[in-house]
C-alpha cells in the first residue's frame, strides 16, 4: 500500500512540476518577465544544475535590465561548472551593458578553449548563433577546423554565411558538403530553395548556375548533372534540364524515371514541344513496360488536348492500337483510364467507357489503381448528369483513402457536384471544409467556389444568376464548349449579375483563348481590370492578359502587366510566376 501512494505522490509532483514549467514559458512569451523569473526562480530552486532552467533566469534578468543581477549569476556559476557557453553568456551580458571591450574580451576566451579543444566548438558556437553574434559563430567552425582538419562543418557554416548575407560562400560552401556528403543532397537543396524562391534581384540563381557549371566542367562526378538538373527544374527551364538528364543517362541507364517526370513537368507547364521531346527520348530508348505505358499516355494526352474534332477517330484508332500492343492488364490502367476519358468527354460515348472502368476494377488491382479508376467512373457519370451515382464512387473513394491528397480531391469533385445540380447549401458547406486542406490547389479551388457561392447568395437570395453561372460551369465540364459560351454570355444578360459579372467574364476569357480568338479573350480580362478592379479576379485577369502578350511576343506589354501582378497582388497565387517571367522579359536571369 505504501508503494502505491509513494507512486500517486512521484506522479502527482511530476505534474505538477510540469505545470508550474509550462506556466513559467506562457510568462515569458507573453513579455511578462517578472512573473516569469519568480517562476523559474523556483524551478531552479528544486533543480539547481538545470542548465534551461537557469538560462531562462538569466534572460529574465536581462530583459528586465537587472544586469548586474545576471552578472552575478552567472560568475557564479561558472566558477561551479567552468562551462565555456558561460562565457558567452557573460560577455553578451556586457555587450547589453554597452561595455563591448569586455565583451570582447569573454568572447574570445571562449574561442581559446576552441584553440586548446576542438570539441568545445559544438556548444559555443552553438550559443553564439542563438545570440546572433553570427560572425563569432563562424569563426568558432574555423578555429575548430585548424585545429581538427578532419571535422566537416560545412553544412553549419554555409547557414551562417546566409545569415551574413555572404550567398557566394554559402553556395560555395553547401557545394562542398554536397561533394562531400552525396546523402544530404535534400537538406542541401532545401536551403539553396529558400534563397532561390525569396532573392530580390535574381543575382543568387546566376551565382548558384554558374557555380554548378564550373564544377560540373572540372569535375566529371555526375553528382552536378543531378544538381544542375534540378536547379533548371526550379527555374522551369525543362529543356536545359532534359540536356543534363541525358548526360546522367548515358552514365546511368536506370536514371529513366527521372527523365519521365521531368516531360509530366513540363506538359504541367504547358511546355509540350519541351514534353515531347522528352517522352520520345524515353520511347526510343527503354523497353520498360511502365515507362512506355507512361510515356505514351502523356502523349496522347497532349495530342488529345490540342487536337481538332476532325482528328478524334485517327486518336480512337491509336488508342486502340497501343492497347492492344501492351495488353489489357493492370500495367496498362494509365491507357485505360485515357481511353475511358477520351470516349466519354470527346466522343460523347459514356456507355462503352465504363464498361472499360467496370472491367478493369475487376483486375487484380491496388486501392489507390481502384480509387483511378472510381475517379474516371464517377466523372463520366457526372458527365452524364447522373449525379447521385457519381457521389457514391466519390464518397467511396473519400472513405477508402481519408486524409489523403486522392481523397481530399474525391471531397472537391463531390462538392462541385453538388454544385453543378444547384444544391448551393450543401456545397458550400464542403467547400468550406477543403478550404483549409493541405494541398494547396484544392485549398485555393475550393476558396474560389465557396466565395463565389456566398457573395452571390447574398447579392440575390433567389440565386438565379448563380444558377445559370453553375450551369454553364457544367457544360464546360462537359467539354461542350460552344454551348457554355452562350449560357456565360446570357449571364451578363441577367439584371442581377452584377456580383457574378467579373468570374463570369473571365470563364469566357478561358473559353476564348482555348478557341484561338486572343483578341475577344484580352477584352474579356480588359473589362475585369477596368470595371471590376476591387474584386478578387483582377490578379487573374492581369495575368492570363500577360500571359497571351508574352505568347505573341508584344513583350513590353506583357511586363506591364507581370508587374502590376507584382506590385499590387502580392498574395496572388501567380505572384511568383509573375515575378519570374518579369524578370525573365527584363533580362535579369542569364541563360
Amino acid at each position: 500500500m505504501k508503494k502505491i501512494v509513494f507512486v500517486i505522490l512521484f506522479l502527482f509532483s511530476l505534474t505538477v512540476f510540469a505545470q508550474n514549467e509550462q506556466l513559467a514559458q506562457n510568462y515569458f512569451d507573453r513579455g511578462e518577465f517578472e512573473k516569469a523569473l519568480l517562476s523559474y526562480q523556483d524551478l531552479l530552486k528544486m533543480q539547481p544544475s538545470n542548465a534551461v532552467f537557469f538560462q531562462k533566469t538569466i534572460d529574465c534578468q536581462q530583459q528586465l535590465q537587472q544586469y548586474d543581477v545576471a552578472e552575478k549569476a552567472i560568475q557564479e556559476r561558472f566558477a561551479k561548472y567552468k562551462q565555456a557557453s558561460l562565457l558567452i553568456e557573460l560577455g553578451y551580458n556586457y555587450q547589453l551593458k554597452k561595455e563591448d571591450a569586455k565583451a570582447k574580451s569573454y568572447y574570445e576566451e571562449a574561442l581559446d578553449r576552441i584553440r586548446k579543444n576542438a570539441n568545445e566548438v559544438y556548444s559555443i558556437a552553438q550559443v553564439f548563433e542563438k545570440k546572433s553574434l553570427i560572425n563569432y559563430a563562424l569563426q568558432s567552425y574555423q578555429l575548430a577546423l585548424e585545429k581538427e582538419p578532419k571535422f566537416n562543418f560545412n553544412f553549419q557554416m554555409a547557414l551562417l554565411y546566409g545569415q551574413l548575407g555572404n550567398t557566394d560562400m554559402m553556395i560555395t560552401t553547401f557545394l562542398d558538403e554536397a561533394a562531400a556528403n552525396p546523402q544530404n543532397s535534400i537538406m542541401i537543396q532545401n536551403q539553396l530553395s529558400r534563397f532561390m524562391i525569396e532573392d530580390a534581384d535574381a543575382n543568387f540563381n546566376d551565382a548558384l548556375r554558374k557555380n554548378l557549371l564550373l564544377r560540373s566542367q572540372k569535375d566529371q562526378n555526375i553528382l552536378w548533372n543531378q544538381y544542375l538538373s534540378w536547379f533548371f527544374v526550379n527555374q522551369k527551364e525543362y529543356g536545359k534540364a532534359f540536356i543534363q538528364e541525358k548526360a546522367i543517362y548515358k552514365r546511368n541507364p536506370e536514371s529513366f524515371g527521372n527523365i519521365v517526370n521531368l516531360g509530366q513537368l513540363a506538359i504541367e507547364e504547358n511546355e509540350d514541344e519541351t514534353a515531347k521531346e522528352i517522352l520520345t527520348f524515353v520511347l526510343e530508348n527503354t523497353k520498360d513496360l511502365d515507362l512506355l505505358v507512361q510515356s505514351n499516355t502523356y502523349l496522347m494526352e497532349m495530342r488529345i488536348k490540342s487536337a481538332p474534332e476532325k482528328d478524334y477517330p485517327v486518336i480512337e484508332n491509336e488508342l486502340i492500337a497501343l492497347i492492344k500492343e501492351y495488353e489489357v492488364s493492370p500495367y496498362t490502367l494509365p491507357l485505360q483510364i485515357l481511353q475511358a476519358h477520351f470516349l466519354a468527354f470527346n466522343l460523347k460515348n459514356p456507355e462503352t467507357a465504363k464498361t472499360i472502368l467496370k472491367n478493369a476494377l475487376e483486375m487484380p488491382i491496388t486501392n489507390y489503381q481502384k480509387a483511378d479508376m472510381k475517379m474516371e467512373l464517377a466523372d463520366i457519370l457526372l458527365f452524364e448528369e447522373k449525379f447521385n451515382q457519381a457521389l457514391i464512387y466519390y464518397s467511396q473513394i473519400e472513405e477508402d483513402l481519408k486524409n489523403d491528397i486522392v481523397g481530399h480531391e474525391a471531397s472537391l469533385k463531390a462538392a462541385k457536384t453538388s454544385y453543378f445540380k444547384a444544391d448551393f447549401e450543401w456545397a458550400s458547406k464542403q467547400f468550406k471544409e477543403l478550404k483549409s486542406a493541405s494541398t494547396q490547389l484544392i485549398a485555393n479551388d475550393a476558396l474560389e467556389y465557396f466565395l463565389l457561392i456566398t457573395d452571390n447568395t447574398v447579392a440575390d437570395s433567389t440565386q438565379t444568376a448563380l444558377k445559370k453561372f453553375a450551369r454553364a460551369d457544367f457544360l464546360l465540364y462537359q467539354n461542350k464548349r460552344q454551348e457554355a459560351l452562350t449560357a456565360f454570355l446570357d449571364v451578363l444578360k441577367l439584371e442581377k449579375a452584377d456580383e457574378i459579372k467579373a468570374i463570369t467574364l473571365l470563364r469566357l476569357g478561358k473559353i476564348y483563348e482555348k478557341n484561338g480568338d486572343f483578341v475577344t479573350a484580352l477584352t474579356q480580362y480588359q473589362e475585369i481590370i477596368d470595371k471590376h478592379k476591387d474584386e478578387i479576379y483582377t490578379d487573374e485577369a492581369l495575368y492570363f492578359s500577360a500571359e497571351i502578350y508574352n505568347s505573341q511576343g508584344n513583350i513590353e506589354k506583357a511586363k506591364s502587366l507581370y508587374e502590376k501582378v507584382i506590385m499590387e497582388h502580392e498574395d496572388s497565387i501567380y505572384y511568383v510566376e509573375a515575378r519570374k517571367k518579369y524578370r525573365q522579359l527584363r533580362g535579369d536571369t542569364a541563360s
